[in-house]
């Protein structure tokens, strides 16, 4: 039960902003992609969720290939993304925006209402269903993110920089509710992150990328020693 990437090459104006790079993501796990800024990790999840085709690889999900398909098929064949820039609707309420997911999904609207009061629930959101999207705070704006997103019932989760603005400790409840949507939804979860504390301490798997290219895999205590990761995030000194 697996969405993967294999060999995928992306190119543009002839520079490779991927590289021969294969992924993997299994269903119950949580991945961490890193990497320094420009590494092609954005561009990744965009392959792997149909928002850029790639120049060269494969996709698959489930073992069937996903080659040339819009972003939309897989969303409804269990890819889910959020983004760096959440896309509320700023004008609806909380609770209208999650509805906005279940409706989706061929719900009528009282039963997406009820459904989103749940998942709000779920979520420590409860008491912002109300509230209107444009004025949460940036924390509360990316818990609505992914709310939204899991309304769709995603099989695969990918989360591209979800702690992004948070403090410290904001930082640290996404982290115990990115492995809480796991267990309870056993959806595999990708995240690509900065914050590498909470990578350490959330990711079971990390994947490393930079210029484009892998250069590191395995767990996190595997990744942090790695003479690459620490070249990229340290200096060569370090490494």
């Amino acid at each position: 039960m697996t969405l993967k990437a294999s060999d995928v090459s992306v190119r543009f104006a002839g520079v490779n902003a991927i590289d021969h790079v294969s992924v993997a993501l299994d269903q119950g796990e949580i991945l961490g992609l890193i990497g320094p800024n420009g590494a092609g990790k954005t561009t990744m999840v965009n392959v792997l969720s149909g928002f850029q085709k790639p120049a060269g690889g494969a996709v698959s999900i489930f073992g069937d290939d996903a080659g040339g398909r819009p972003a939309d098929w897989f969303s409804c064949n269990g890819v889910v993304r959020t983004f760096q820039a959440v896309r509320l609707f700023k004008g609806m309420t909380v609770s209208e925006n999650v509805e906005v997911g279940f409706s989706t999904l061929g719900i009528g609207r009282a039963q997406a209402r009820r459904r989103a009061a749940q998942l709000l629930d779920r979520m420590g959101l409860a008491s912002r269903a109300d509230q209107l999207s444009g004025t949460l705070n940036y924390g509360d704006e990316r818990r609505v993110g992914i709310a939204r997103a899991l309304a769709l019932a995603p099989k695969f989760l990918l989360l591209d920089e979800p702690a992004a603005g948070m403090n410290i400790a904001e930082a640290e409840a996404l982290g115990t509710l990115i492995r809480s949507v796991r267990d309870d939804f056993g959806c595999g979860i990708l995240v690509i992150e900065h914050n590498m504390r909470l990578v350490m301490n959330t990711c079971e798997r990390l994947h490393v990328m930079s210029s484009g290219r892998t250069i590191a895999a395995g767990t996190p205590s595997e990744v942090a020693g790695n003479a690459e990761f620490k070249k990229a995030y340290l200096g060569s000194e370090a490494a």
